[in-house]
């Protein structure tokens, strides 16, 4: 598949990044490096990781994902032809962003992806103790240092966002080319409106994560049916909203006329949205990879579109 690719600063992507969350997590070292090579053979380029990823798994410390994605790029030679994208902020010895916090975690983040640059640094979480200044300043030093080629962030407000681009515009420095919201068919509210306005205004990519609202929107989850997954839990909660069954009632009938499967209909839906890059979505395994990158080559009608977006407003 020959798939065009999006624009984020000056980085070349893919239409679809994969998330590295479930890399060391529930897909081990085999399994990650199955999925690896299969997205890269559909075309993928663009993978997303963070340094905490994956603290939540009990005996887990953080670095598990990033240390796999390094083996990986060591063991193919591949690093040239990769978009990395990894976060600060979140890990639990290297929490907040202070200069000295994303200066120790950019070191560790590097020593484990195996390589001496980062593609797309992400601040994973606003940390407003910390003036935008102090941290912007930091991460410059960091892309002219050739450490990190560009920065994004994700969860920031629109108030923090917009402070942050006037800060570096002003400054001459370093500024963020991509946003990482958490935003999909049956979660809208966080990035559409303020946030997604500054994004516009500025020229900033959005690279939405959970953009299959940890997997509901693969249409796997249905009422009364159980599925074994670490996240059905979450899945089912939308399931029990009228929202969650308005939207998988439209995904099924857009679905169904073009034969795709719902997955690569919510990816498409989110793909063709204002300002949006690349869709995140993960894989544990190599079977669940084809439907997420089948989104690229899915155009949705008008008509479609907007049957999808009534049925999540």
């Amino acid at each position: 598949m020959t798939h065009t690719p999006k624009t984020i600063g000056s980085l070349s992507v893919s239409p679809l990044s994969l998330g590295g969350n479930v890399f060391g997590w529930t897909a081990d070292e085999a399994e990650s490096f199955r999925v690896l090579d299969a997205y890269v053979a559909g075309g993928g380029n663009f993978i997303d990781t963070a340094d905490a990823y994956s603290v939540w798994v009990p005996g887990h410390k953080g670095g598990e994902s990033e240390t796999v994605i390094g083996n990986w790029l060591a063991s193919r030679g591949n690093r040239d032809e990769i978009v990395i994208a990894t976060k600060v902020g979140a890990h639990p010895d290297l929490k907040g962003l202070s200069a000295a916090t994303i200066k120790t975690a950019v070191d560790e983040s590097l020593t484990r992806l195996r390589t001496d640059y980062i593609d797309l640094y992400y601040t994973h979480y606003d940390d407003e103790s910390v003036e935008v200044a102090e941290f912007l300043t930091v991460l410059d030093e960091l892309v002219r240092a050739g450490k990190v080629r560009e920065i994004g962030a994700s969860n920031i407000s629109a108030q923090r966002l917009d402070e942050s681009l006037a800060f570096s515009d002003r400054e001459g420095l370093a500024r963020y080319v991509a946003i990482q919201p958490h935003y999909n068919l049956v979660s809208r509210d966080t990035y559409e409106g303020e946030l997604a306005d500054v994004a516009a205004r500025n020229g900033v990519a959005a690279v939405p994560y959970f953009a299959l609202a940890s997997g509901f929107l693969t249409g796997k989850y249905r009422p009364g049916g159980s599925v074994d997954s670490a996240r059905a839990g979450k899945a089912a909660e939308y399931l029990a909203t009228d929202r969650g069954r308005r939207v998988l009632q439209a995904l099924d009938t857009v679905a169904a006329a073009h034969g795709a499967e719902l997955a690569t209909v919510a990816l498409a839906w989110l793909a063709a949205r204002p300002t949006v890059a690349a869709p995140i979505a993960s894989a544990r395994n190599v079977a669940q990879l084809p439907p997420l990158l089948a989104h690229a080559d899915l155009t949705l009608t008008d008509v479609e579109l907007a049957l999808l977006t009534e049925a999540s407003a």
